[in-house]
């Protein structure tokens, strides 16, 4: 018998499982319905098990005082008769009538961190009732997957199903007709103790969800909307993503272990489909993210084919200290030099220990493009950048040719050069191999516009919004593309939502930008205000600003500023001021220095209104036509 029995509702699983860890790090062994295997009668093992605890906790939240709630209340009372009554609050509710005479502990807002006092409170509670804890740790054996009561209630056991190399699991759940293949796969619970490791732990469900995209037939929410319900209930996260499935789950790593659940979740009931407990040294990390990966796609899919086993794992690693770095490299800031420069570092340590992993090697290229674009001082420092990261996209695709992170990374060195044709090959086979991908859809909706294809730019944008249904990136995209389009007054509706939603995804320069567009100079110098006072954009957009005031010397000190702090860097912004200043002559001698320099933001030409006073005039035709772009 066990020394702790745990009374829930199923829904509240995902909440439930960190303070059951906790329990068993702490020498209790704990009971609740995930012990119940397949062949288990059920109701003679619930009693048996009630009734043999030393300590009954009853978790008392919104859906176990609820109408559904009659196991937990049949439980409660059988443990009051028995005076091992610990009732455990998760929701601002008081228990039901009969109930709430023993002071309840609340845990309200607990996010699994066993030194945490509102845990402390329960362990004491427990240690009161049962003693101290009779075992080491008592979960049962690592790997071995679980049902639930409730679900064996509510719908039965409908299969078990054998997963070559995977072990054998429990799949439960509705009939195939309602398994619809809409998944979320939420930031697992960092349950470590240490919030500096919470990189891994959402490192790892990334890994799993960007493992998914990969195989067709799946939709797949982007990790933005899905950090956005990370601490809702798994029927509220389903219900605001619009999908069918939840998978959720935690991870707690040791010196010498490393334990992570996870559970894949019926959004519309709150039931379990599938769970597991892996118990594994370190090392193991990455075999346990294909499994859950493979477990899950078979469980929304079927049976999976070698093709789609090997799409799993496609430019991954074997070794879990590079796979970390790895991880390391994604949580930290890309857009200072330090930051950039921080990532690359730990880019080529994860390459210095595994020399074959692909997606370390598509990172580095992304990485190496973004240095380019946005440090070079010059011309050649930003070609042999790209040429860098060239290096780095091929050696990926000589490892993995179908890493889709690969095509999309070589995709953005092309478009950098101007190499376009090659660059959308890249983006389309990108996305032929992983179509929900939401970095290979907003890098080539921005291709498309540049090459003035908005209405497909906005298709994608759309696209978007159904993978990332609760995010302001979607939406931060498409108010840029409408304004691309020179749709200012829907572009700046857009921006208003955003800014009321999302502020976090609010793009005040394009806010100040959109209002002049819309005659709406003087409103503008607020949201300039919010950026980088010595940003070109907003030194550029300032300049503008005085050139159509009228103050050609205001105008032409912000140019002047331009020039001393970018060099030759600055062209490309100075034409657009010259040309706001109707100087034609000077501005197409900038745009001519700028292309030589293979200025990146030349592909703008299509659609930049601040250039509109040139666009009569054949020489900006002819610049065009040589860029590449369309006329």
């Amino acid at each position: 018998m066990s020394d702790v029995f745990v009374s829930y509702k199923a829904e509240d699983r995902r909440r439930i499982r960190p303070l059951v860890q906790c329990l068993q790090a702490d020498g209790y062994s704990v009971w609740w319905d995930e012990h119940i295997g397949a062949g288990d009668t059920w109701r003679e093992t619930i009693e048996r098990e009630l009734d043999g605890a030393r300590c009954v906790l009853v978790i008392w939240s919104k859906r176990s005082i609820g109408p559904d709630g009659g196991f937990v209340r049949e439980e409660a009372s059988r443990a009051q008769r028995r005076g091992v009554y610990v009732p455990v609050l998760i929701d601002p509710v008081d228990p039901p009538l009969g109930f709430g005479e023993k002071q309840a502990t609340s845990i309200r807002g607990w996010k699994g961190d066993c030194a945490d006092g509102r845990y402390q409170a329960v362990l004491s509670a427990v240690r009161r009732i049962a003693g101290p804890g009779s075992s080491a740790e008592a979960a049962r054996p690592a790997g071995a997957a679980s049902i639930s009561r409730r679900t064996a209630v509510a719908g039965g056991i409908v299969a078990v199903l054998a997963v070559g190399g995977f072990g054998t699991w429990k799949l439960l759940g509705s009939s195939p007709a309602s398994a619809s293949n809409s998944i979320a796969v939420l930031p697992f619970t960092n349950l470590s103790g240490d919030p500096k490791q919470a990189y891994f732990s959402d490192g790892v469900a990334e890994e799993i969800r960007s493992a998914l995209t990969r195989l067709g037939g799946l939709t797949v929410i982007g990790s933005s909307s899905s950090e956005a319900v990370r601490n809702d209930d798994a029927k509220t996260a389903a219900t605001k993503l619009g999908v069918a499935n939840i998978l959720t789950g935690s991870v707690r790593e040791t010196p010498s272990t490393i334990r992570i659940t996870a559970e894949l979740i019926d959004g519309r009931t709150g039931a379990d489909r599938w769970t597991q407990d892996y118990d594994r040294s370190p090392g193991d990390t990455i075999k346990i993210q294909t499994d859950i990966a493979a477990n899950v796609a078979t469980a929304l899919k079927g049976a999976l084919g070698l093709a789609a086993r090997a799409a799993l794992s496609v430019g991954g690693t074997q070794n879990p200290e590079a796979q970390r770095l790895v991880l390391q490299s994604g949580n930290v800031d890309n857009f200072s030099r330090a930051g950039l420069g921080r990532a690359l570092e730990l880019i080529n340590q994860a390459i210095a220990l595994d020399s074959n992993y692909a997606d370390a090697y598509a990172r580095k290229a992304r990485i190496l493009t973004l240095s380019a674009q946005r440090l070079s001082r010059g011309a050649s420092e930003e070609a042999a950048g790209l040429a860098q990261a060239e290096a780095a996209a091929n050696r990926a695709l000589e490892l993995a040719p179908n890493l889709p992170a690969a095509h999309d990374s070589r995709a953005a060195v092309y478009e950098n050069r101007f190499q376009l044709h090659a660059a959308q090959k890249e983006f389309e086979k990108a996305l032929s191999l992983a179509p929900d991908d939401p970095t290979a859809l907003t890098a080539y909706a921005n291709f498309l516009a540049s090459r003035g294809e908005v209405p497909q730019a906005l298709r994608i944008a759309d696209k978007l919004s159904s993978i990332e249904p609760v995010s302001g990136a979607p939406r931060s995209l498409r108010a840029f593309l409408l304004y691309v389009g020179r749709r200012y007054p829907d572009a700046l509706a857009e921006e208003q939502r955003i800014t009321r939603e999302w502020p976090e995804h609010a793009v005040p320069l394009l806010y100040a930008q959109i209002l002049m567009q819309l005659g709406r100079d003087k409103e503008a110098p607020k949201w300039l205000a919010r950026g980088d006072p010595a940003s070109t954009i907003v030194l550029t957009t300032e300049a503008i600003l005085s050139a159509r005031a009228g103050d050609t010397a205001g105008a032409l000190s912000k140019k002047a500023r331009l020039v001393q702090l970018y060099g030759e860097r600055a062209d490309y912004s100075c034409a657009q001021i010259d040309a706001q200043l109707g100087r034609k002559d000077e501005a197409f001698s900038e745009l001519g220095r700028a292309w030589a320099a293979r200025d990146s933001r030349l592909l703008q030409l299509t659609w930049v209104p601040w250039l509109d006073p040139l666009r009569s005039d054949p020489r900006y035709a002819a610049l065009v036509r040589k860029i590449g772009l369309p006329s």
